[in-house]
């Protein structure tokens, strides 16, 4: 089925047309008739398969009908999500799906002057898209109601539980109408999590879900490579040279090792950049915006922007470290291989690691390849203990040396 074949307004279609959306990808075909009957919905699927155009759609060509009775702009349809990123993204989303209709879309989210937003919400807004802590400021100051809502959308609804926000997603619907629509969206979910996201939707609600045995996108081909925790920077540097055109996204445990890495780059002469919940609003912007553009092809990111990250070509994703939880591996890597697009992910695993990559084989199903580096050859020679008194660029200087003299040998 083409989405020229679905009752959206011409609008929609001629924005869809332009997009280049053309056939609705599984998640997409199997909520979208839900969620316009009014179904509540808990949907599950791998990431970069079009969760948000799922929901955004069918919300942007309700609100458009309803507006040619009804000219106001009351906020209609809110999406709460963990992230500033993500609030951005989605955001992003609603307005290029909703160009040329009467719908007005708001991302709302701290770190910023909430000036402009109230300027924003008095102007009125149909669509709001907002992490938790903003929206109830400015709801408490009475700049927002939430009385008039007709659908609730929770986007990466597990990890919006996961962090605790179960109390904000009560205290928001209580003061919703009672009669309303409840969207669950996100890429993983565990039995916890399913049985919260049960008690806050109605009983009959539709369940979907989008290949549940393996998490990962078949788009992404990832790997392990077994490597000490000093040299990781040593092979991250490596990679990033190999492929010197390539969009690489490299995800680290701490803000702190954030910061280490991009150091560790910045000695080699290697271009990257840093995001992390540190950072101000406007850097974060910044930053984002200079990786999406590729004026630089190397971003350091934590776990809390995992999520947050929608951006397209991205042709790597390095997990540097390991994450603590297994669920976030599927994250990290989704953020690669999006829609049509092939992605690489490469995991660097320390020994003290392998306890989490053995949770991660057990939560994606099977074991990740494993990538031979061929470390011992270079270990001949060259030490690479933290005390050495030659710089990184000595270093990498006497690999690249050796590297050349252990392919003469072989071709000998």
């Amino acid at each position: 089925m083409k989405f020229s074949q679905y009752s959206f307004t011409p609008e929609i279609i001629n924005n869809l047309e332009k997009i280049g959306f053309k056939k609705p990808t599984d998640i997409q075909y199997k909520s979208i008739p839900a969620i316009m009957k009014g179904e509540d919905l808990l949907a599950i699927a791998q990431t970069g398969t079009g969760k948000t155009a799922a929901f955004a759609i069918p919300i942007i060509n309700d609100i458009q009908k309803k507006k040619r009775n009804h000219k106001e702009s009351v906020i209609r349809a809110l999406v709460m999500v963990p992230t500033r990123e993500l609030a951005q993204q989605i955001g992003e989303v609603f307005t290029k799906l909703g160009k040329g209709t009467r719908v007005n879309t708001l991302a709302l989210f701290g770190g910023v002057d909430q000036e402009s937003q109230i300027a924003k919400l008095l102007k009125g807004v149909d669509v709001l898209v907002t992490t938790p802590g903003r929206m109830f400021d400015l709801h408490h100051q009475r700049f927002l109601s939430l009385d008039k809502v007709q659908t609730l959308v929770l986007d990466e609804a597990d990890h919006m539980l996961d962090l605790g926000f179960k109390k904000d997603i009560v205290d928001v619907m209580e003061r919703m109408p009672k009669v309303r629509q409840t969207l669950f969206f996100s890429a993983t979910i565990n039995a916890k999590i399913k049985k919260t996201a049960y008690d806050l939707i109605k009983s009959n609600a539709i369940r979907i879900q989008i290949a549940p045995k393996d998490p990962v996108s078949k788009n992404i081909k990832h790997s392990v490579a077994f490597v000490k925790m000093d040299d990781k920077r040593f092979f991250l540097e490596r990679l990033i040279k190999e492929n010197p055109k390539s969009k690489i996204l490299v995800f680290v445990r701490t803000k702190v090792r954030a910061e280490r890495v991009k150091k560790a780059m910045d000695r080699v002469e290697i271009e990257s950049m840093t995001i992390h919940g540190d950072k101000a609003q406007k850097d974060r912007s910044s930053v984002m915006n200079f990786f999406r553009t590729g004026k630089v092809n190397v971003m350091i990111a934590t776990d809390v922007s995992a999520r947050g990250i929608d951006i397209a070509n991205v042709d790597y994703v390095v997990n540097y470290d390991l994450p603590d939880v297994a669920e976030n591996y599927v994250h990290r890597i989704g953020r690669t291989g999006r829609g049509k697009e092939k992605g690489d992910a490469v995991s660097f695993c320390a020994n003290e690691e392998k306890p989490l990559l053995d949770e991660i084989e057990k939560f994606v199903g099977k074991p990740i390849k494993v990538l031979e580096l061929k470390q011992d050859e270079y270990r001949q020679t060259v030490d690479f203990s933290e005390d050495t008194s030659l710089s990184v660029k000595e270093l990498m200087g006497q690999i690249e040396e050796l590297d050349k003299k252990v392919k003469k040998n072989k071709k000998k």
